[in-house]
C-alpha cells in the first residue's frame, strides 16, 4: 500500500499546512500550475514527488518536469496532465494518451474545481484536486489524501485548506 497526498495550482504558493496533512504520505503529486522552483523544492523536500507543468509554469519547471506523466504504483495504471478535460469529454491532447495508456487513474488540474468523476465507460477515475494557491477565483483551497493497493483507490479524503 501507497499513500499519496494529491494537489494542483499552486502557483508560487504553498499553503503552511500542506506538510501537515502530507506528514502520512508516502508521495506527494502535483498536478501541474506549480508556479516557482521553490514549491517544487519544498515539496520535494517533504516526500518523493511527482509532478507535470502547467499552462503558467515556466522553463525551469518544465525543464524538470513532462506535460504528459504515466506510470504505475501498486498495479493502478495513473495518467497525470494539467489540462486534460474531464469524463467522458476529454481534451485532444489527453485523449491519446488515455486511448492508448488506458489508465485506471486519471489525473488533471487547471479548473480549480475539484471532481472526484467516474468514467465507467473507459473504466477509470477522474481526479482533480481544486487548486491549494492564492490565485484564482476558487473560494477554499482544496487538496486529496488516498491510498493505493491492489490496483485499488481507498480512503480518499478532501483537504480544505483554512487561510
Amino acid at each position: 500500500m501507497i499513500r499519496i497526498g494529491l494537489l494542483s495550482d499552486t502557483h508560487s504558493y504553498l499553503h503552511p499546512n500542506i506538510p501537515k496533512h502530507f506528514k502520512a504520505v508516502d508521495e506527494i503529486w502535483h498536478a501541474g500550475d506549480i508556479g516557482n522552483i521553490e514549491v517544487a523544492d519544498a515539496l520535494e523536500a517533504i516526500k518523493p514527488f511527482k509532478a507535470v507543468y502547467g499552462n503558467i509554469d515556466g522553463h525551469e519547471l518544465r525543464s524538470r518536469y513532462p506535460e504528459h506523466l504515466q506510470f504505475k504504483v501498486e498495479g493502478l495504471k495513473v495518467y497525470m496532465t494539467h489540462i486534460g478535460g474531464y469524463p467522458p469529454r476529454y481534451n485532444n491532447l489527453s485523449k491519446p494518451h488515455i486511448k492508448t495508456f488506458l489508465p485506471n487513474l486519471f489525473i488533471s488540474g487547471h479548473s480549480h474545481i475539484l471532481k472526484v468523476v467516474p468514467d465507467n465507460k473507459l473504466n477509470l477515475l477522474h481526479l482533480n484536486p481544486g487548486a491549494c494557491g492564492k490565485q484564482g477565483w476558487h473560494k477554499v483551497k482544496t487538496a486529496m489524501t488516498f491510498e493505493v493497493a491492489n490496483a485499488k483507490i481507498d480512503n480518499l479524503k478532501i483537504i480544505e485548506l483554512q487561510d
